[in-house]
Formats: structure tokens, C-alpha cells, sequence
């Protein structure tokens, strides 16, 4: 028998909206689930904004307040992608009204934003599942089965790269995502914390870090309206950007691995140049996120001058065979956010975490809470 979960969604630019289709794809591509989800509500605080999603989408209501949702009796869990500067009011009044909640990373401003949603999630008896999405694409699950069977032997190094331009034009509008207050560390809370959890899914532990940053736009023009996604301005009053546009860290992880992350959203001729390169002591993979389901496997005994193939990802690589029948068929962005709400809906009905949790979101920002210091100190930051 499945049964319903009534769901919200709190906060509806883009972000909101993969996660509403996400939900309604689900049953098409996981009907084993034992929960199907029902659109109860959305909220939005811009003007007209959640009626537009409840009619398009089929929600039951809409209201600007994310309070109402809270207490509504109809929602069981909540989809969090409203800003960052909103993740711990929202996330610790949801988990306390006894909601699941499914939140974005970076779980708030701070590690000590993400610790009092997890603690409150905790506390509530409630699941919690945070985007970090990547780690969903079947070719990075096929990747970490392969370090973890020794087939590359032992990690040595690895470069993980999350590159970008929707900031780089200079009359990209000063939204919430440049200033301090609401938008955190900047690039690191937006991209980096998805190069953090990279590398922990894969590699492990990182045990100390050390870090530069660097903004390079130092000056946007205010937005006059409501704003979603990259909006560009001109002609609004200038204002300073306050936080990160470029991030590059040195890792050091408990294995003994180490690594370097690079992050930016200012990267000109860069568009989700995401990935990463891992070298073990008999191999080596490489993996591109533009080119999805291709994983790059250097392996054997040669080690010098040792070829790389390419493997196209197909069924029995993590849950590609939710989508499609035979390798070498794309599959895309969304689709790694369907797979997100499997695991959501997965962890709520088993009781236990399926994918990236709280805790994760915790760890995650305490690296990036630590490349802020590092960068201030020019030093190495501990993260035992």
C-alpha cells in the first residue's frame, strides 16, 4: 500500500522550482516508494508569486508566509529553498512543528547555523536531507565504488574544481547573495560547500585546510524589484560586494590524501565547469559534470604512460537505472534532484538518513567557516 506525504515548498525562484518537479517525477521514476508525495502549499513573501507556482505546479494553497506552513496540520515535510539568511529561523521552526524537512545547502550563514537546524532536527525525531546534489550523479557513485575497491590503490592527490560565471558580468544585480549578512562567505557557501562534500563522499575526512579568497568584483548595482535567480541591473544605486567571488584551498585529509578545491562564480568562458581529478598510487579518474555520465578510469600496472578510457555510466550505477535503460543516454541537472527527493522520501518512511544529512551540512560548513579564517590568518586551519 503507498501512502501520501503531504509536502511543502517554502521559497519559489528556481531552486523551489526543481524541487516541486522533482516531487512530481518521482512516482515515474521510483514507484517503489512507499510514500507518494501530495502538494499541500507554498509560500513566498514576493507578491503573487506562490498563487503563480500553486496554479502552474497544482499546490492546494498558497500564502506568503512560511509561518502558515509550519502550522499547517496537512504538511508532514518542507522543502527549505528560501535564501540562506532565512535556513535556521525556517529549519529550526519546521523541525520543531514536527515537519521532515528537505533544505538547501548550505544550511544557513554559519556551522553554527547548520548545527541548530541539525540539533533541532535531531531533537524533533524528524529526517533532514540537504542538497548537495552532485554526489547523486551516477558517475561519481561509480567513482567512489572504484576508490573504495582499490582499484586506482591508494589516493595520493586530488583537484576538485567548481567553476563559473553567472557573477561575472559587472551589472550583475547586488541581490542578498553579495552581502554578508544574508549571503554568508559568498562563493564558498554557494559552490564550495559542494566541492566539501565531494570530497568527504569521496575521499574522507579533511583534517586541516588553508586558504585564499579574493573578490573581484567589488562593486554592483542595487536591484530595483523582486529578483530569482542571476537578475542583472542597471542604473540602481551602487553598493559593495561584501562577501567572496573566488576561493582556492589546499586540503589535507586523515588518509594521508591530499587536495586542492578551487571555486568561483566570476570565471569568464566558465559555465558549471564542476569536477573533479583523483590520483591513486595505480590509477587515476576524472570526472566533468557537462559531460555527466562519462567517468574517465585510468587502472592497471603500467603507471607510466598508462591510458585513460572512458566509461559510460549506465544500469547498476548508482540510480541510473531510474532513468534510463542502457548506458550512454544523458541524463541531467533535474534529475539528480529527483534522486534527492528519493532519498528524502526514502529516509521518511524508513526513519533513517538516506544520502547527505544535517550532519553533513555541519561538517561542510565548518570547512568553509575555516577557509574564511585561514584566508584572514594566512594560516593552516585545523579540523579535528
Amino acid at each position: 500500500m503507498v501512502n501520501t506525504l503531504g509536502v511543502a515548498v517554502v521559497g519559489f525562484g528556481w531552486m523551489g522550482r526543481v524541487h516541486t518537479q522533482a516531487y512530481a517525477r518521482l512516482p515515474h521514476h521510483f514507484p517503489q516508494l512507499d510514500l507518494r508525495p501530495h502538494l499541500v502549499t507554498v509560500a513566498d513573501e514576493v507578491p503573487g508569486r506562490a498563487q503563480e507556482a500553486a496554479g502552474q505546479y497544482g499546490f492546494d494553497s498558497a500564502t506568503r508566509d512560511w509561518r502558515e506552513v509550519a502550522a499547517d496540520p496537512r504538511v508532514q515535510a518542507v522543502s527549505i529553498t528560501a535564501p540562506n539568511f532565512v535556513h535556521r529561523e525556517i529549519g529550526v521552526a519546521m523541525a520543531e512543528a514536527g515537519k521532515h524537512i528537505w533544505i538547501e545547502k548550505p544550511v544557513g550563514l554559519t556551522a553554527a547555523d547548520a548545527r541548530a537546524v541539525a540539533d533541532a532536527v535531531t531533537k524533533a525525531g524528524v529526517q533532514g536531507t540537504v542538497g548537495f546534489n552532485y554526489r547523486n550523479a551516477p558517475a561519481v557513485a561509480a567513482a567512489r565504488d572504484l576508490i573504495a575497491s582499490g582499484e586506482i590503490g591508494r589516493v595520493t592527490h586530488v583537484r576538485i574544481r567548481l567553476l563559473s560565471d553567472y557573477a561575472a558580468h559587472p551589472e550583475g544585480a547586488l541581490t542578498w547573495r553579495y552581502e554578508r549578512e544574508r549571503g554568508g562567505s559568498g562563493v564558498l557557501g554557494d559552490l564550495a560547500s559542494h566541492g566539501v562534500d565531494l570530497a568527504r563522499f569521496l575521499l574522507g575526512e579533511i583534517e586541516s585546510l588553508a586558504a585564499d579568497t579574493a573578490v573581484f568584483v567589488s562593486e554592483r548595482a542595487r536591484p530595483t524589484g523582486a529578483t530569482a535567480g542571476h537578475t542583472r541591473a542597471a542604473g540602481g544605486a551602487p553598493g559593495p560586494v561584501e562577501n567572496d567571488d573566488y576561493v582556492s584551498c589546499l586540503l589535507r585529509f586523515s588518509s594521508g590524501a591530499r587536495g586542492v578545491l578551487e571555486a568561483s562564480r566570476v570565471s569568464v568562458g566558465e559555465q558549471n565547469n564542476y569536477g573533479f581529478e583523483i590520483h591513486g598510487t595505480r590509477g587515476a579518474l576524472f570526472w566533468d559534470f557537462r559531460r555527466m555520465g562519462e567517468l574517465g578510469v585510468s587502472r592497471g600496472t603500467a603507471y607510466q604512460d598508462q591510458p585513460v578510457s572512458t566509461v559510460h555510466v549506465g544500469p547498476g550505477h548508482g540510480e541510473y537505472g531510474a532513468f534510463q535503460p542502457g548506458a550512454a543516454n544523458a541524463m541531467g541537472y533535474d534529475d539528480l534532484k529527483v534522486i534527492e527527493a528519493c532519498h528524502f522520501l526514502r529516509s521518511v518512511a524508513a526513519g533513517t538518513a538516506y544520502g547527505p544529512t544535517l550532519d553533513d551540512a555541519v561538517t561542510a560548513a565548518a570547512a568553509l567557516d575555516a577557509m574564511t579564517r585561514s584566508a584572514e590568518q594566512r594560516s593552516w586551519m585545523s579540523l579535528r
